[in-house]
């Protein structure tokens, strides 16, 4: 069988351009280089370069084709001494992280594309969910850390920190009836309210900001979207995720006196008898700097 050592020395020769370069690049003789290059080509049975007529080795047919499979070798290889080395330092083989379905795409991407630079080893395994699912899933052990809403308050299992808050905002289409003019008191309550669903039991039968006599439950936030812009009721939003909505028209923010809205509270979380990884802890740590410098909104209240 070809040694990996062989193989890296074919991807040198190829990367290179010449048994001499690939030589220097090595730091071995040039004999060496030439030596386990033919090695490799009897073991194979298959002459890899075309020597004749040139001094530059070129690939042949085969030569080709084994190039492919040599580079995903020795990638697979790099791979797994980079894993070991990152077991080895404590990092965890993989990370669980659940987020609210409520936090900002764009802070949520910065934050994972900052770890994915910062442990590249470390696999990621990403849950997004709404209201109490993401604490139901720290609860559990599903996830070893968690960005939720304020139903984590209600959990005594776990550590909490905070990070961040986001405004949450009543809108409807532009022909929805609540749009006419300043709505009278209790209007609200007389069209149907598009209400985000919770999927787990941590906050069965409570509600969080619900004044309508009839509601629509979904358990997905982009159906919500969807029917709000289509007409179909009206409900809360995280306005960071209808800015560019209520500016081009698409939804129109509804001053309703009862006050549906507002501030919504994100908090990093975690078992109390399961301190996060190294990894995961760093991630945590990023969430909540993330967030620090979310600004309350004067006049709303916490959800």
């Amino acid at each position: 069988m070809p040694t990996l050592d062989q193989l890296r020395l074919f991807l040198a020769v190829v990367d290179a351009g010449s048994f001499a370069a690939a030589a220097r690049r090595l730091n071995r003789a040039v004999s060496v280089v030439s030596y386990g290059i033919g090695n490799l080509e009897a073991q194979l049975g298959l002459p890899l370069f075309d020597r004749a007529g040139t001094r530059r080795p070129v690939l042949t047919e085969a030569g080709r084709a084994v190039l492919a499979e040599a580079r995903i070798v020795a990638e697979g290889m790099d791979g797994l001494r980079a894993r070991v080395r990152g077991l080895l330092e404590g990092y965890e083989a993989e990370v669980h992280l659940a987020v609210d379905v409520m936090l900002p795409a764009p802070r949520l991407a910065t934050v994972l594309r900052a770890f994915a630079a910062a442990f590249p080893t470390v696999t990621l395994r990403l849950h997004v969910e709404a209201l109490g699912a993401v604490a139901a899933l720290v609860e559990q052990a599903r996830a070893a850390i968690g960005i939720s809403g304020p139903q984590a308050t209600a959990c005594d299992t776990v550590e909490r920190t905070a990070a961040g808050a986001l405004a949450m905002v009543p809108v409807a289409a532009p022909d929805h009836p609540l749009t006419a003019g300043a709505p009278a008191p209790g209007a609200a309550r007389d069209h149907v309210q598009l209400v985000l669903s919770d999927r787990s039991s941590i906050t069965e039968g409570r509600d969080y900001a619900v004044v309508a006599r009839r509601t629509w439950r979904l358990a997905d936030l982009g159906a919500k979207h969807a029917l709000l812009r289509e007409g179909i009721g009206w409900g809360n939003m995280p306005l960071p995720l209808v800015e560019a909505d209520l500016a081009a028209g698409r939804l129109v923010r509804l001053d309703l006196p009862e006050r549906p809205g507002g501030m919504y509270r994100f908090y990093g979380i975690w078992r109390r008898d399961a301190a996060p990884g190294p990894a995961a802890r760093w991630l945590l740590d990023q969430f909540v700097a993330a967030g620090a410098n979310d600004a309350d909104i004067a006049g709303m209240t916490d959800l």
